[in-house]
């Protein structure tokens, strides 16, 4: 694929991802689905432009809770909602009675079920406490953090986009049949340079593996209970692995700035520099 097509088949990523204007074509579509190291590349940029007003927010200084709401709000303004949709959708599943292709029928009916209703409820307040939580943090930590999530998310499609199977024809057979296993290699390879954006490190490896483990977990479920990863497997994966990288990231952060103490106090690492003797 040439320059001309990659940058096709990332205005494709995009156009599948956000609500960006960058223009929804079958020319677009049908390089993304064939390219899924599209997905990290698009995470990066999607992730900068929701971190914004996380940055305005933390350098202000506004309250936690405010930082929070401005977050959940530009991830959703961003994003939209058809991937919450998958999240409903794989919350009605996971409760239902039946076999796969009864649980796929509850996937696709319109009505939301106490385990949909669940679900959502369960994302959207990770989303928010997760914004209380980088509110917390200096600015480029909660930048970098919220750019790694956005890219682990991503990686997280990828890796069931190339490891899955189509359950039956829909995205899932667009995007899934289209990729060998092998080609999960690129967009992990991509997502590695977000470890960089974060301070400490550490948080950012946190979130990608955290993420990838969301996936894996995924893929079994749905192999499993489905018989094959749908269109709302893939999209359920973006915002539950998003959700599980930004806690899994703030525990990481937290536990890397902070060393034992005499009496079971913990002291920042800030203090223990300033404390020890050069």
């Amino acid at each position: 694929m040439g320059l001309s097509g990659g940058l096709t088949a990332v205005r494709g990523a995009l156009g599948f991802l956000s609500r960006l204007p960058v223009g929804r074509d079958e020319r677009a579509w049908e390089a993304f689905r064939r390219a899924p190291w599209t997905l990290p590349v698009a995470g990066y940029l999607l992730g900068a432009v929701v971190a914004v007003p996380v940055a305005a927010g933390v350098a202000a200084p506004v309250p936690g809770v405010t930082v929070a709401l401005a977050y959940l709000l530009a991830v959703v303004a961003l994003t939209g909602i058809n991937h919450f949709d998958g999240v409903a959708d794989l919350g009605d599943a996971a409760v239902v009675h039946g076999d796969a292709e009864r649980r796929r029928e509850v996937m696709g009916d319109t009505v939301l079920g106490v385990g949909g209703t669940l679900a959502l409820a369960a994302v959207v307040a990770g989303l928010a406490l997760a914004g209380t939580g980088l509110a917390a943090l200096p600015v480029a930590a909660a930048v970098g953090l919220v750019v790694a999530a956005e890219v682990a998310a991503k990686a997280a499609m990828a890796t069931l986009v190339a490891l899955g199977s189509a359950a039956h024809d829909g995205f899932g057979a667009a995007v899934a049949d289209e990729t060998p296993p092998r080609g999960v290699v690129t967009p992990l390879v991509l997502a590695v340079p977000a470890v960089a954006l974060t301070l400490p490190s550490l948080a950012a490896v946190a979130a990608l593996a955290s993420a990838l483990a969301v996936a894996l977990a995924l893929l079994w479920w749905a192999r499993e209970r489905l018989g094959g990863v749908t269109g709302d497997v893939v999209g359920g994966a973006n915002e539950l692995a998003r959700v599980v990288a930004l806690h899994a990231g703030l525990v990481a952060h937290r536990a890397d700035l902070a060393t034992p103490a005499a009496l079971g106090e913990s002291v920042g690492l800030g203090e223990v520099v300033a404390w020890t003797p050069w």
